[in-house]
């Protein structure tokens, strides 16, 4: 059907990992296709398997070649792993961009912070709205989430209506922003869904998520029953929990201090989007020491363990501003996110050890999910009764998790895809259609690398094994001139046997050196394989690893 007109949808991120949400949702035919994505966002790498990278963005590629047919760009809600990546891939796009107020407020105050930001053309939706964006007729539909402002998307086409969940849960009383509007999807789900494209990342939880009023008043029960300082660390953009820390506060006779950049720009955009009217002015990091002990909160950011955020500083005692005591303390008002738990871990032992009190939602109820549980999917699919269901946000176990779920609720036809699977809605059979190429970028300091560049593949194997570095002088007669020089890193100081690594490098280089042939000297890069051979062979030999070699030869 590669003439005919199609409704397609290929993820780009986000489909078989959490993060880096990116989708691509197309109508007509191949040639000539008209093109929007939904959200732009990146990903948190891990240091042990990516030395140097902090952040990963997906591979934009396929639609940056056809980026002349990209109609705009649809942002569900201002979460980074849904709008990290903009800043950065945008210039590539350079399509209109669409958020509520809020979002595209934080969109704003994050380009403000980034030198040389692009000036991306922002428009402003209002939650319940629908305009036209070519063939596809798009509407914002409120949901719960753990950031104001969030929407799932309702997509009409030629070929029928597609929601886009985005990601959500029922709460209906969210303290801050709308509740899941369930009155919309009943009325979707009597128009009549094709497809629900839907977030799986608690599908393997029964039951229903609690509300963020339940998680207000145990903040305020722990609050009050703190005989000393509270710290309380969350995400930044989580503005219920920031309000819920400060009504609790107040309720305790407390101030409370904001310190973290992050967490001082969505406090500056809420108190503009009036989400914490009615509250007494935040004090400032400065404010803490004036303060008496029993009489404040410090609102933290840090809560995922980042090394250089306000909470690992104080962890270690090395923040200028805020310090704490035994008896003091703190609660993770946030979960972990999945490979930041060592971060996360390091910092609770180091509190701990000093005699600090941590709370975790282990022990109380002080954080909840933004996304449904099966009781919540189990209603969305009641109310929208999809004829296709498109798992999505979730790492494999969640996707597959979640197709089985699609299947009990009696759904006609529930695709099971990646990054890099195009499927066909509609019209006809739905199924899946091509593969294309969809993979991660690195930032790195910057820059950003592709997936393919060395360096990262080249780090990992210094990591593992160290590295030599050899710099030899000959002449033209193929004389060594002087002592070569030896430098090594990362490597252990000796054998089992206690012979000093060194020596065993330095009589490797000797050796060969000593009974090379003169011709073979005086052609560099026969002496550069040879000695690196040779070192690698040694320590091979005495130490179970071959470390990376740099041998320089210079003719004088």
């Amino acid at each position: 059907m590669t003439g005919a007109d199609e409704l397609v949808f290929l993820p780009l991120g986000g489909v078989g990992e959490i993060g880096m949400n990116a989708g691509l949702y197309g109508w007509g035919p191949e040639k000539r296709r008209k093109w929007i994505l939904v959200d732009c966002g990146m990903g948190f790498a891990g240091e042990e398997h990516m030395p140097g990278i902090d952040l990963m963005y997906p591979d934009l590629s396929y639609i940056e070649e056809r980026r002349a047919d990209l109609l705009g760009i649809l942002i569900t809600h201002a979460h980074e792993d849904h709008i990290g990546a903009l800043v950065e891939l945008w210039p590539r796009l350079r399509a209109p961009v669409f958020a509520t107020r809020f979002t595209a407020s934080l969109i704003e105050t994050r380009k403000l912070n980034e030198p040389g930001a692009p000036k991306i053309p922002l428009t402003e939706v209002a939650p319940g709205r629908r305009f036209t964006l070519g063939p596809f007729d798009v509407e914002y539909v409120p949901v719960a989430h753990s950031i104001p402002e969030s929407n799932a998307l309702a997509l009409r086409t030629p070929a029928g209506l597609v929601v886009h969940t985005g990601d959500w849960k029922i709460d209906p009383t969210p303290t801050v922003g709308a509740p899941t509007d369930e009155a919309r999807f009943r009325v979707l789900g009597e128009e009549g869904v094709l497809a629900l494209v839907c977030d799986s990342t608690n599908v393997l939880r029964d039951g229903i998520s609690p509300s963020e009023a339940e998680v207000a008043a145990t903040l305020r029960e722990v609050i009050a029953a703190s005989p000393h300082r509270v710290a309380v660390t969350t995400f930044a953009s989580n503005v219920a929990r920031i309000r819920a820390v400060a009504e609790a506060a107040r309720a305790a006779g407390r101030e409370v201090v904001v310190v973290g950049r992050a967490m001082d720009r969505v406090v500056d955009v809420a108190e503009e989007c009036g989400y914490l009217a009615g509250l007494e002015p935040f004090n400032p990091p400065q404010a803490y020491g004036y303060l008496d002990r029993r009489r404040v909160v410090a609102l933290l950011t840090g809560s995922q363990g980042e090394p250089r955020a306000a909470l690992a500083r104080i962890a270690e005692d090395e923040h200028p501003d805020i310090a704490l005591s035994p008896g003091d303390r703190v609660i993770f008002s946030s979960r972990t996110i999945p490979g930041n738990e060592n971060a996360v871990n390091t910092i609770i032992n180091n509190l701990v050890r000093r005699g600090i009190d941590v709370v975790t939602d282990r022990s109380a109820l002080v954080h909840v999910s933004g996304h449904p549980r099966r009781g919540e999917l189990t209603q969305m699919y009641e109310w929208t009764r999809p004829r296709i269901a498109v798992p999505v946000h979730g790492e494999d176990l969640h996707l597959g998790e979640h197709a089985a779920f699609a299947k009990a609720q009696g759904v006609e036809t529930v695709l099971k895809i990646r990054n890099g699977t195009m499927i066909r809605l509609g019209p006809g059979t739905p199924e899946v259609i091509e593969h294309v190429p969809a993979g991660r970028l690195y930032r790195d300091g910057e820059l950003v690398l592709g997936a393919g560049d060395r360096a990262i593949p080249e780090r990992r194997k210094l990591a593992f094994a160290g590295i030599v570095s050899v710099a030899i002088a000959v002449d033209k007669r193929g004389e060594i001139v002087g002592e070569p020089r030896i430098e090594q890193l990362g490597l252990p100081a000796a054998t089992r046997g206690g012979e000093p690594i060194a020596d065993l490098v330095d009589d490797a280089v000797a050796e060969v050196l000593s009974n090379l042939p003169r011709a073979r000297r005086r052609d560099p890069e026969a002496l550069e394989e040879s000695v690196t051979r040779a070192i690698r062979g040694a320590l091979k030999h005495h130490w179970g690893k071959k470390p990376a070699c740099h041998v320089l030869v210079v003719e004088v």
